[in-house]
């Protein structure tokens, strides 16, 4: 059975990433998202972050094309609440897999108040990975000049995994991808070498200064709000 993604083992091959993706969501929603507020997990999958959220208090409701979420996404990309319904909007590994960002960026816009936030997290480095597409990777000036563009003001970004725990990231992947296929005892090594490499990533992370891995990072965790005119 797989862990979810806000709590993740150690023998699964994005521990690492996944671990600090979940950290850094609780402490911004903790510290920006006050109890009770609606938040709107904008293409919210199997919802993984539902049970966080709602220990909060957070009135948090998942959005998606399929029934996966409380809330249907429609062919427009619109979610069936008025405008300004929501005092947070969620966007956790969405982004990189979206064609359309000005309609993406829109419906956010539409869905906040006006002192609402945004946390969304979207990949700076990584490997192609189509759910059903995958569009795009972001520096840290891109990703904040992309959501400026359409009206997301950032006021700030963390990053997860800089470049050295990237690249023992990736390889751990590509090997843990042939090791599963071998049978019988496949599984078994492809644990314990994510075990041993994401050690190494956490070793490796720790002795990378801020100033490399803030500008390389693996995944990188926005907290914006939208522009007033």
């Amino acid at each position: 059975m797989k862990a979810s993604r806000a709590s993740p083992r150690i023998w699964d091959t994005d521990w690492l990433i996944l671990r600090g993706l979940a950290r850094l969501l609780k402490e911004q929603a903790r510290a920006h998202v006050r109890p009770e507020t609606l938040m709107v997990d904008l293409g919210c999958g199997d919802m993984p972050y539902a049970r966080m959220m709602r220990e909060m208090r957070i009135d948090y409701r998942g959005a998606d094309i399929d029934d996966g979420g409380s809330l249907r996404i429609d062919e427009r990309g619109r979610v069936p609440l008025a405008d300004g319904a929501a005092g947070a909007v969620l966007s956790v590994q969405v982004l990189e897999h979206v064609r359309d960002l000005d309609a993406y960026c829109a419906e956010i816009n539409r869905l906040l108040r006006d002192d609402g936030v945004l946390l969304l997290s979207t990949h700076g480095t990584w490997l192609y990975h189509p759910h059903p597409e995958d569009h795009r990777r972001w520096t840290r000036t891109g990703l904040i000049a992309d959501l400026g563009d359409r009206g997301l003001v950032v006021e700030d970004v963390k990053a997860i995994a800089g470049p050295l725990a990237t690249t023992t990231l990736i390889r751990l992947t590509g090997f843990a991808f042939f090791l599963r296929r071998i049978p019988v005892l496949g599984g078994a090594f492809a644990s314990l070498l994510a075990v041993l490499m994401n050690l190494r990533a956490l070793l490796e992370d720790a002795i990378t200064p801020a100033s490399i891995r803030d500008d390389n990072g693996c995944v990188f965790l926005v907290r914006a709000h939208k522009a007033i005119a």
